[in-house]
């Protein structure tokens, strides 16, 4: 059973700077997104969880956002919200603390990626506390591979149905 699909790929390779769309990325256990600025062995702004990195790939739901934008008259694209993976038909929140696959590759969901000040002042529109436990999902890849649009989510539940 198909939990979910991957809708919007999006990469910063620099701090601050802007994202850019791909149809597929290379992401690697430990490492991050191949290109983005915390794709490194000692990249800043790693943070971590509990004693869990935390930085390797971001995502959010693609249903919060189009919500968001049609309740507060925005036209956000979804890379706005610079999240590094735009799902669709997944709740991100239920992951947390869980594993799953995004075409096939294993990642583990660390904690809710919440929305900071720093992106409301970058959008120009009050976020806060709209979007509160709705801003995504932070993770780490535990196997290497590569993702595309149109990638399948599953849980593994899931994957113990299929």
């Amino acid at each position: 059973m198909v939990s979910g699909q991957i809708v919007g790929i999006y990469v910063a390779p620099v701090k601050d700077g802007a994202v850019m769309g791909y149809q597929k990325v290379s992401v690697r256990a430990g490492k991050g997104i191949e290109g983005d600025r915390y794709f490194s062995n000692t990249g800043k702004s790693r943070s971590n969880y509990k004693g869990q990195p935390d930085w390797e790939i971001t995502l959010i739901e693609a249903e919060v956002i189009d919500s968001f934008n049609q309740h507060r008259g925005n036209k956000f694209h979804h890379s706005d919200f610079r999240r590094n993976l735009v799902t669709r038909d997944i709740r991100l929140n239920d992951l947390v603390g869980k594993e799953f696959q995004i075409g096939g590759i294993s990642f583990y969901g660390v904690q809710l990626c919440e929305p900071c000040a720093k992106l409301q002042k970058r959008l120009g529109v009050r976020i806060l506390p709209d979007l509160v436990n709705q801003g995504g999902l932070r993770a780490q890849i535990r196997s290497n591979g590569v993702i595309a649009m149109g990638c399948a989510i599953t849980t593994k539940e899931d994957i113990k149905k299929a």
